[in-house]
């Protein structure tokens, strides 16, 4: 009896090599046509409109753009919008784990509910959101006259435009951790638990490290979706120059004065914080992820 040793290659079979195996076929065809595809939408719905703006804007010159894009109003509407958005994902970053961990880890009558009002601003118009929580937090609202009491104002402050954004971004945090949260079993806590770890060591070590990438990807999302907010915004805010202008707010005026180019350039400025902000939390993200594993 002929035995062929265990590493023998079978005869004719070509040798498997790094290029053979980057040139084999997938199970369904197509790379080339579907990668085409996606280029194509993704310059048309995104490059495209950005690099237009941006040839715009580079058409003013050095002075006219500083002057437009950096000047004290434009300067304020900046601290206002990045302000208000990082405030509103900080809060959301906090009660949005809270709240996936509740819809996650407990059963309670009314989950289901609570479960889909997560969801309300995705499908609520956000003008309608604005009209709604500025009847709210108005000096005679139902929040806003209990909060005048204790001489604090909501609406038509920077405050009303934290309320605002701090609405409209509580489903990116929770819908990002609720998945992750699902995946990690409860008997990776209760092991931690019989080890002799208490409730503190066990969020610090084994649940804090598993959430922290999908916490970052919501904080990142409700940032990012709050720095652009409009409609929910304006009816809250006041839109009062130097005090409760955003900058989408200005670029609106600026865009109904005709002057394009000034509208460009604030928009250029809006363009190129957003994605610094976003590299700098993609690659603490990054890191995360290489320090866990």
């Amino acid at each position: 009896m002929v035995s062929l040793a265990p590493d023998a290659p079978l005869t004719g079979a070509a040798p498997l090599t790094r290029r053979s195996l980057f040139r084999r076929r997938s199970a369904v065809p197509g790379f080339g046509l579907t990668l085409g595809i996606t280029l194509l939408v993704l310059s048309l719905i995104v490059l495209i409109p950005l690099s237009s703006v941006a040839i715009k804007a580079a058409g003013m010159g050095w002075p006219d753009f500083a002057a437009a894009a950096f000047s004290t109003r434009a300067l304020d509407a900046y601290r206002l919008s990045f302000g208000a958005a990082l405030i509103g994902a900080g809060i959301n970053g906090v009660f949005g784990a809270l709240t996936a961990w509740a819809l996650v880890r407990y059963r309670f009558p009314g989950r289901t509910l609570l479960n889909g009002l997560v969801d309300l601003p995705f499908a609520l118009p956000t003008a309608v959101a604005g009209i709604a929580l500025a009847t709210l937090y108005a000096p005679n609202g139902l929040f806003g006259s209990a909060l005048a009491k204790a001489g604090i104002k909501s609406a038509y402050s920077p405050l009303g435009v934290v309320i605002a954004l701090t609405f409209v971004g509580l489903p990116f945090v929770v819908r990002t951790v609720e998945p992750v949260l699902r995946d990690l079993s409860t008997d990776v806590e209760e092991a931690s638990a019989t080890l002799g770890a208490g409730r503190l060591q066990t969020i610090a070590r084994v649940v804090a490290p598993a959430l922290i990438p999908a916490w970052l990807t919501g904080f990142a999302l409700a940032f990012a979706r709050g720095v652009g907010e409009y409609g929910s915004v304006i009816f809250i805010a006041g839109n009062m120059p130097f005090k409760t202008e955003i900058a989408p707010l200005l670029i609106t005026m600026q865009l109904e004065q005709f002057d394009y180019a000034s509208a460009s350039a604030i928009a250029v400025v809006m363009l190129g914080v957003s994605f610094l902000l976003l590299f700098l939390i993609n690659a603490i993200q990054a890191w995360s992820r290489r320090h866990e594993g």
